[in-house]
């Protein structure tokens, strides 16, 4: 292999595949990255492969002059650490020598010692997958724009499982059903669903869910660059591939995930039906007096106590910490319906789901001070949390 590469744009691919390589494992081949020329009639292009076993990533470089094609493995700390060190070289030249990969700058030259590409496991092809050829078939496909997708991940990843033995939390629930795309993500003390509408070519497929697990969602919404840009899904029995493309440069990237096991709860039974208190508030003005008043809590009383009074549209929001002192914020409300009712929520909570809304107005709805609080902005998003006791 014989290439001369723009140094930006390997950067960035490099610095998007080390996220798919293994931080911990007896296999040296996981924490690699394997480079694959190409020179072909559709041009040139250099090729960044990377894998943990579970989740893998390929990256497609079109800024390549490819002298003569090939493929190598090469460690990926190392090769990473020297592509950003060259800063200030427009182009790199990249070699191979056997299992030896030489990188030249105008003054630096690196020898790294790789492994046999041979040695790094095949990572599916989006094409061969959808086709239903090799040894696994998509059993359900699915466009969607990638600004759309990447908000829909956005609105509920915050809100998985971190470190339970509920594996099924882990990550996020994606659902297409009929007209839309749904996605769900729970801790069990919050649950954040988040909906878009299907394009025409995907609303009368066939019902499909799975769960995807929260470290392949955040590599996902980094490799968005255009929001309109359109992203291809494919679902297998035990993986999730998303495909990113334009016409002028089709399959740039690739990812590949193995979903997670086991049954996400039954999500529908959760969210409050008998509300009979709704409060209408500016969104801004609440995330502010919410931080505010999160300033005095502790560890100990993790919890701000709401206030709503129906007579005056007004809200008070109160904290107290023993050792520090205690908080008093009063907002005005947009509108309010129902009786008064206090209730409390851990701050963070709350701040999380109006931090991922885009609607300057959102509404809320409660029962009362021990059942769970109902958030919704727009008809696409809706949040519930439990309350706290202060």
């Amino acid at each position: 292999m014989k290439v001369i590469v723009d140094r930006a744009a390997l950067m960035n691919a490099v610095n998007l595949a080390s996220g798919a390589v293994a931080a911990r494992t007896p296999k040296p081949q996981l924490t690699c990255i394997k480079l694959t020329a190409v020179k072909g009639d559709g041009g040139n292009e250099l090729i960044l492969e990377a894998t943990d076993a579970e989740i893998a990533m390929r990256l497609s470089i079109s800024q390549v002059d490819v002298s003569r094609p090939g493929s190598v493995l090469i460690p990926a700390d190392r090769f990473r650490g020297i592509v950003a060190g060259e800063e200030n070289e427009p182009t790199l030249s990249i070699e191979t020598d056997g299992d030896v990969c030489v990188i030249k700058g105008s003054d630096a030259n690196f020898r790294i010692n790789g492994y046999p590409a041979t040695d790094f496991p095949p990572i599916p092809n989006f094409d061969d997958v959808v086709a239903g050829r090799g040894t696994s078939a998509a059993k359900a496909t699915l466009t969607h724009p990638a600004g759309s997708l990447s908000q829909l991940v956005s609105r509920t990843l915050f809100a998985t499982a971190r470190e339970t033995s509920r594996y099924a939390i882990n990550g996020v629930l994606m659902k297409r059903d009929g007209k839309r795309l749904e996605m769900v993500a729970t801790d069990g003390r919050r649950l954040a669903v988040a909906r878009a509408a299907l394009s025409a070519s995907d609303k009368d497929q066939k019902a499909v869910q799975c769960i995807i697990p929260s470290k392949a969602l955040n590599m996902m919404q980094r490799l968005v660059q255009e929001n309109d840009e359109a992203v291809q899904v494919a679902i297998t029995d035990n993986q999730i591939l998303f495909s990113f493309g334009t016409a002028a440069n089709p399959g740039r990237a690739v990812l590949v995930s193995n979903l997670v096991d086991g049954t996400f709860p039954s999500y529908e039974d959760v969210i409050p039906k008998d509300c009979d208190k709704k409060v209408t508030f500016d969104r801004d003005v609440i995330i502010s007096a919410v931080r505010r008043a999160a300033l005095l809590t502790n560890e100990e009383s993790r919890g701000v106590r709401l206030a709503f009074k129906a007579k005056d549209k007004q809200l008070e929001l109160t904290s107290r910490a023993p050792e520090a002192g205690e908080a008093k914020i009063q907002v005005d409300l947009k509108d309010y319906a129902g009786e008064d009712v206090e209730i409390g929520f851990n701050p963070g909570f709350i701040t999380d789901a109006l931090k991922v809304m885009t609607e300057p107005q959102v509404m809320m709805e409660l029962k009362a001070g021990t059942k769970p609080g109902l958030i919704k902005s727009g008809t696409d998003f809706l949040y519930v949390v439990m309350p706290v006791n202060i």
